[in-house]
């Protein structure tokens, strides 16, 4: 069900790209807009594992300088069948994680200071393989190319706002429907993306539970890493925070519906009721 609703929101997504450049100049805006999110998204696929790794000062560490975070990764990498991830290390005390990388080949895990404090050797067990259950998932090229998709159709609606529709009856475009576009698309987009994020969260979850062989070791693991990230926040990106296993940007109140996470007692309860067989 997760994988069948990440499917119908992506082709909303780019649904909504194709309409947002329609909306602006018809037929040629359209083709603007598509070869605009071809490009960004030839980018992100192979540059935004290094982007994101530099942006938080991450530092590939061996298993000499890490020795309990590498061995998880290698025995978790190993009971999945999957190759090797890069591992590093993020000088944050905030508690989070994250994976990077276009595929399991090209994969990195990063896990920051705060969370090697706080979690016992099993929690953070449970932590990383849910960060390979999104590796093998590909959920960082699905979040990334959904993310890409989102801020195209925002600049679009920035081009609107400057220059508005065209009133040609061959190309389509329309000065009104550009208005709507500008106003609601990129609302509509931010709510497809985190309904993404939201729904890959609990595949990783589920598979990370699975991979790992105790559900309550990643259960236990999220309720100390949300309690832990809301006393020390993270100088995290919104742009970024949908790769974090606990949302970073959690510290203020905010609505589920514009949440890159789903609530994290929704989160422990499933993962209980995996335990319980129920799931």
């Amino acid at each position: 069900m997760n994988y069948f609703k990440t499917v119908v929101l992506m082709v909303l997504l780019t649904l909504l790209l194709v309409w947002g450049g329609a909306a602006i100049g018809g037929k040629t805006g359209m083709t603007y807009a598509l070869m605009m999110a071809f490009f960004m998204n030839f980018i992100t696929y192979f540059f935004s594992d290094k982007i994101v790794l530099k942006m938080y000062r991450a530092k590939e560490v061996t298993e000499a300088e890490a020795p309990v975070l590498y061995r998880i990764v290698r025995r978790l990498s190993q009971k999945a069948g999957m190759p090797m991830p890069k591992v590093y290390i993020i000088p944050d005390e905030s508690p989070n994680a994250f994976a990077t990388g276009r595929n399991p080949k090209h994969a990195a895990v990063a896990a920051t200071e705060g969370i090697m404090r706080i979690l016992t050797e099993e929690e953070l067990a449970g932590v990383m393989a849910h960060e390979l259950a999104h590796v093998r998932h590909r959920d960082i090229l699905i979040g990334t190319v959904a993310a890409t998709i989102a801020g195209a159709i925002s600049y679009l609606a920035q081009m609107a706002m400057f220059f508005g529709g065209r009133r040609d009856d061959e190309e389509g475009g329309s000065p009104a429907v550009a208005l709507i576009m500008m106003i609601v698309a990129p609302i509509a987009a931010m709510l497809i993306q985190m309904a993404i994020s939201r729904s890959r969260e609990y595949s990783a979850d589920a598979g990370g539970a699975q991979l790992h062989g105790n559900p309550m070791d990643l259960a236990n693991a999220l309720r100390k890493l949300h309690s832990g990230s809301q006393a020390i926040p993270m100088h995290a990106t919104p742009a970024t925070s949908h790769m974090m296993i606990v949302n970073p940007l959690s510290g203020g109140s905010m609505m589920k519906l514009f949440s890159t996470h789903p609530p994290i007692e929704e989160r422990i309860a499933r993962l209980q009721a995996m335990r319980m067989g129920q799931i």
